[in-house]
Order: C-alpha cells, then sequence, then structure tokens
C-alpha cells in the first residue's frame, strides 16, 4: 500500500511538472513570440514593408517626413514603461483626431495605411501608438490588449492635448488593436477614466477574449484541447504579468460601450474567426454597425478593399465627429 501510494504521488508529481513546463513553453509561445523582434521591432523591414505593399501609403510617408511632419512622442505608463507613438498634425488645424492602435506583433509603421485614411483622405490629425513590447516601446511580452487598454487611454489624452484640447476622438484598431480598441470602449465612460472627448469606435477583426483566441490556436495548431494547458497558461500569466486570459474580455468590455461602434470582420477570416464578431455586435448597445467583408481574410479588409473602407469608415465617423 505504501509503495503505491508513494508511486501514486510521484507520479502526480511528474504530471504537474510536465503541465508547469508545457504551460510556460504556450505562456511564452503566445506572447513572447519570435516575431515581437523579427517583425514588431524591425523599424527599417517595416518601412520597406509599406513601402512594397501600400506604395501610396509610402510615398505619403516620405513626403511627412520631407515636411517634417511625422513626430515621435515618448511618455511612461503608470508602471514607469516609456512607451513611443507617431503622430501627425492635420493641415489645417482641425480637432477632428483618429488615435490607430495596430495588431499582434505589428507596429505603428505597420498601421500607417489607416493613419492615410484619417489623416491624407479624411483630413484628421492622428497618434499612432507603439504598445507595451511592440515597436520601439519598452516591454518584453505582449498583453494582448488588456494591460494596453489603460495605455491606450493615456495616449487619447495625449492626443487630445497635443491637438488643442476638446478634440473630437475616433479610436480605430485592427486585430488585437481591434481587441484592444473593444477593451478600450468600456473604460472611457466610467470612473476616473472619463474621456469625453472620444465620441466613437472602429474595431477591425477583433476577438472576443485572449481565451478565446488562444483556445482556438491551441486547437489550430497543436490539435489539443483547451483543459489543462489553457488553464495553467493562464494561471502563469496570473503570477508572471498579472492578467489572466479570461479577464482580457472585448466581449465584457463592449458591454459596458453606448458611444458608437463599428464592427469590421473578413468573412473568410480563420485567425480570429469570424464567428467572434456576432456576440460583440450582439453585445454592444446601440448605437452600432456592422461590414461582413465577403472573401476577406484576416486584417486585409482595408489591403483588399480601400476604397470601399474609406468610405464606409468615413461614412460612420461622419455621423459622430464634425
Amino acid at each position: 500500500m505504501k509503495k503505491t501510494v508513494k508511486y501514486s504521488l510521484i507520479a502526480v508529481m511528474a504530471v504537474a511538472a510536465i503541465l508547469l513546463c508545457a504551460g510556460y513553453y504556450m505562456l511564452g509561445y503566445a506572447l513572447k513570440p519570435a516575431e515581437l523582434v523579427n517583425r514588431s521591432r524591425d523599424i527599417e523591414g517595416s518601412l520597406k514593408y509599406m513601402a512594397e505593399t501600400y506604395p501610396d501609403v509610402g510615398r505619403w510617408m516620405d513626403s511627412l517626413q520631407t515636411a517634417g511632419a511625422l513626430h515621435e512622442l515618448y511618455i511612461e505608463n503608470d508602471e514607469g514603461t516609456r512607451l513611443h507613438a507617431l503622430y501627425v498634425p492635420a493641415a489645417d488645424s482641425t480637432r477632428r483626431t483618429a488615435v490607430i492602435v495596430h495588431g499582434y506583433t505589428d507596429n505603428s509603421i505597420r498601421m500607417m495605411m489607416i493613419g492615410y485614411l484619417y489623416s491624407r483622405r479624411l483630413g484628421y490629425n492622428i497618434l499612432l501608438p507603439d504598445l507595451y513590447g511592440h515597436g520601439m516601446s519598452e516591454g518584453t511580452e505582449v498583453q494582448m490588449g488588456w494591460k494596453d487598454r489603460l495605455d491606450v487611454l493615456r495616449w487619447t489624452e495625449e492626443a487630445n492635448h497635443l491637438f488643442g484640447g476638446n478634440t473630437q476622438m475616433v479610436v480605430h484598431g485592427i486585430s488585437m488593436g481591434a481587441a484592444t480598441t473593444m477593451m478600450v470602449s468600456g473604460e472611457v465612460e466610467h470612473g476616473s477614466h472619463q474621456q469625453p472627448f472620444v465620441k466613437c469606435f472602429v474595431e477591425d477583426c477583433g476577438y472576443t477574449s485572449a481565451w478565446d483566441e488562444f483556445r482556438g490556436e491551441l486547437k489550430n495548431q497543436f490539435h489539443l484541447p483547451a483543459f489543462p494547458l489553457l488553464h495553467v497558461a493562464s494561471a502563469l500569466c496570473r503570477w508572471e504579468y498579472g492578467w489572466a486570459f479570461a479577464e482580457a474580455s472585448a466581449l465584457e468590455q463592449v458591454r459596458k460601450c453606448t458611444l458608437p461602434m463599428l464592427f469590421i470582420h473578413g468573412d473568410a477570416d480563420t485567425f480570429v474567426p469570424t464567428w467572434m464578431v456576432y456576440p460583440l455586435y450582439e453585445a454592444k448597445p446601440q448605437p452600432k454597425e456592422l461590414w461582413i467583408v465577403p472573401g476577406a481574410e484576416h486584417a486585409v479588409a482595408y489591403k483588399e478593399n480601400p476604397e470601399e473602407y474609406t468610405a464606409r469608415v468615413g461614412g460612420f465617423v461622419s455621423k459622430y465627429i464634425h
């Protein structure tokens, strides 16, 4: 009997050790991917990518740099981390402003096509932050939008100050930036985070929660169920970084948002599956709009439909920002 108990304890400890190692591996795979350095931190590569993928945007960026109109700004967040953003004032000193939020392992430069939409096409001031751990901001891991939402709130305050105060502002994000935007949306009308200058939101292919996104990728990439590995990795994330996967919920945040929001999602998206946009849209109180983009895979709605994308976004924001 004693030997049986001993062997059982050894087996339990071995399983626990394996799960712990697997949980740490998953946490690193998800929140410290190689692309965070090889892609997001590669500023020259990002500039080259924009010039090749969006030639008009590349030429526009060159003209901004020549004219000295593309500016950099650094701030410190509440935890003392140094964060970076790019900004471009509008030519006519308007107070219409867009804060534009990039996706997973992207950076501010790789969102300049949306900057072009707002600045060049719609005449807005624009500010594009590098999220924690991305681009030229400090930080070592991806936060999946959750803690980023507080940094983006700070950036909206900075943008309001930069562009003269009393701005009328849209927050627009793609992919993880869209999830961040939705997480921000649940804060701007509540408590100490009231931001009266924020008038509306645009989210493009954001996920319901970090938990749902990781659960899907665990199944798609590794053919594994959520239990128990995802639970272990989430607990380790809480221990290491102060937040859990299920806590990072865009779905719960949009329930609290009564400001207008435009939802955009490609109907061929499998990375952030199209099904996610429907519970998000249903959870969001009015006013809201939904555009399902035919044939679009993940985060390519603008690239493949620039004129319609510009028209739809422009038509939406013009209802609330003047």
